[in-house]
């Protein structure tokens, strides 16, 4: 009986891993749940001076301040860009997810 567990708790934590090894893979190219209804609003063809989301290029200089200073200028605003991105409900993890993958998407 318990070979029969432990064989039952090794293959389910090899299922486990298996699936967290695929599963950046998998997700690299998907937005984020938010991106469509917030950022996308603007980023998704670069309305009012906002970088499109993809061009790397436009994205560059951003980059370079840092994702602490990109995160304060969503959460604050700049520009043509609302406080908070049109995403209030977003936390800084979630504003870090969507800039990377405005910056990166292909």
């Amino acid at each position: 009986m318990r070979t029969i567990a432990f064989i039952r708790s090794t293959a389910i934590r090899a299922t486990a891993i298996a699936a967290l090894a695929v599963a950046p893979t998998v997700l690299a190219g998907d937005p984020p749940p938010q991106y469509a209804a917030s950022c996308g609003a603007c980023h998704a063809v670069g309305v009012a001076g906002a970088p499109a989301t993809g061009n790397a290029e436009a994205w560059a200089p951003r980059m370079e301040k840092g994702m602490e200073a990109l995160v304060a200028s969503v959460r604050n605003g700049l520009n043509a860009m609302p406080p908070g991105g049109l995403c209030n409900s977003c936390s800084d993890e979630d504003y870090t997810a969507l800039i990377t993958y405005m910056a990166t998407a292909q």
